[in-house]
Order: structure tokens, then C-alpha cells, then sequence
């Protein structure tokens, strides 16, 4: 196991189908768990406009924002549906013994707040 994935929650913290906010090394993280019992993380950051992910709703592998519905992919951080622009970073995901573990070290993009 490479030594740049952090422990963030236990297995049995977030249910199938629920994402939660997790922090990691001073960074907010939505962490989703599907109900295929995959695992995703993103940014914890709208860039519509600032929007809190973690807070929102989990479909299929889409986080919707709670504020205005901008969706992103749980495994890509790209834009699903408007009304943001730009895509969030997303991370690499570990289920060890129950413990999931994040690398903030393969983030796919940058993050931009449009």
C-alpha cells in the first residue's frame, strides 16, 4: 500500500449509497460509497459557487450540490449537469480491512471555482 493513501472513515461510517464529508491532510473531501458498494472521493467544493458536496445527494456516481444542482462524477470530478463549468478534482480510493483510504496525490484535474 503506498504510503500517500490516509485513513478517512471506516467502511461502516457511510452506507451504500450515501457520501459524507471526510477530511485528509487539511483537505475537505466528499467521500461517496455507491450502492454497488464502490468508493469515490472529489473535492468537497462546488465550482459553480462554493457549494458544500459532502451535504448533497448521491446518485448512480453523480454528487448533486445541495445549492443549485450542479452534479459531478464521484470517480472523474467531471460536470455532469450544470450549472457548473468546471470539473473538481478526484481522488484514489482504498477499501483496506475495512478501512478506506484516500491519495491526495492523483488528483485527476485541478481545482477551478468558475
Amino acid at each position: 500500500m503506498s504510503d500517500r493513501f490516509r485513513p478517512v472513515a471506516r467502511a461502516s461510517d457511510i452506507p451504500p449509497g450515501e457520501v459524507a464529508v471526510v477530511e485528509v491532510d487539511g483537505r475537505s473531501i466528499a467521500l461517496g460509497h455507491t450502492v454497488d458498494g464502490r468508493w469515490g472521493a472529489i473535492d468537497n467544493v462546488c465550482t459553480h459557487d462554493g457549494g458544500t458536496l459532502g451535504e448533497g445527494e448521491l446518485e448512480d456516481v453523480c454528487v448533486e450540490c445541495p445549492r443549485h444542482g450542479a452534479r459531478f462524477d464521484l470517480f472523474t470530478g467531471e460536470v455532469k449537469a450544470m450549472p457548473a463549468v468546471f470539473p473538481v478534482n478526484a481522488y484514489a480510493v482504498r477499501e483496506v480491512e475495512g478501512e478506506i483510504l484516500v491519495d491526495l496525490g492523483v488528483g485527476t484535474r485541478p481545482l477551478e471555482i468558475g
